[in-house]
């Protein structure tokens, strides 16, 4: 489990790809001070297992799985990526619920500077616009953020320069793909929405929400 909240942006030194799974050699500083193996990190938001390490970077492996859904697949030496490590019981969330597992990616379509902020607005995978909101959570390469604006078609997400400066959202072009991790919470209302009978089926009310467990 993570909070979206980056720790260091690092550096890919190496990919070794066989097929659709790849390894990949990461150079880092600050995460690597308590780092353990079999820890886990992610990586631009992918939850990636520790296979090796050093005081100077780590190893990890990607699968035909997460190289299909997320942006790691487009890795090579030098791209640089957010990271962070896993959640510790006694840690502030300074963000939101983040699993590591990517739903897929999406695609940004228009950067805009306004005044300190650079806002965003992405096109999401198919389904996507299910599980957002304005003013819900979302992950961007594993960056927490919250959603400003839905229409039908996109979403738009706002950086403080903060972000711009520790992640690599900042660097993100027209065209480029971002991994999204869609909030959690959302994803499992929306499932048991989807698998109530059409007898079953309600308006989503605050006494629907009370009768479930969300309040």
């Amino acid at each position: 489990m993570f909070t979206g909240i980056i720790e260091e942006i690092g550096t890919v030194r190496t990919v070794r790809s066989s097929g659709h799974s790849m390894e990949l050699t990461v150079a880092a500083a600050e995460i690597l001070k308590d780092v353990r193996l079999g820890d886990s990190i992610a990586v631009n938001g992918t939850c990636l297992t520790v296979t090796s390490f050093t005081t100077g970077q780590f190893t990890a492996d990607v699968m035909p799985e997460t190289f299909r859904t997320t942006s790691l697949h487009n890795a090579k030496a030098g791209t640089s990526v957010n990271l962070e490590r896993a959640l510790r019981a006694d840690s502030r969330l300074g963000g939101h619920f983040v699993s590591g597992h990517v739903d897929g990616t999406a695609i940004v379509q228009k950067c805009q500077h306004i005044e300190n902020s650079l806002v965003m607005h992405l096109s999401l995978p198919p389904g996507g616009l299910n599980y957002v909101l304005p003013k819900g959570s979302i992950a961007l390469d594993g960056t927490s953020l919250t959603i400003f604006d839905v229409t039908d078609e996109s979403i738009s997400i706002s950086l403080i320069p903060h972000t711009q400066k520790t992640t690599v959202l900042a660097a993100r072009k027209p065209g480029d793909c971002v991994n999204v991790e869609f909030d959690m919470l959302a994803k499992y209302m929306f499932n048991m929405l989807q698998r109530r009978t059409p007898s079953e089926k309600r308006t989503l009310n605050e006494d629907f929400l009370q009768q479930n467990g969300f309040l």
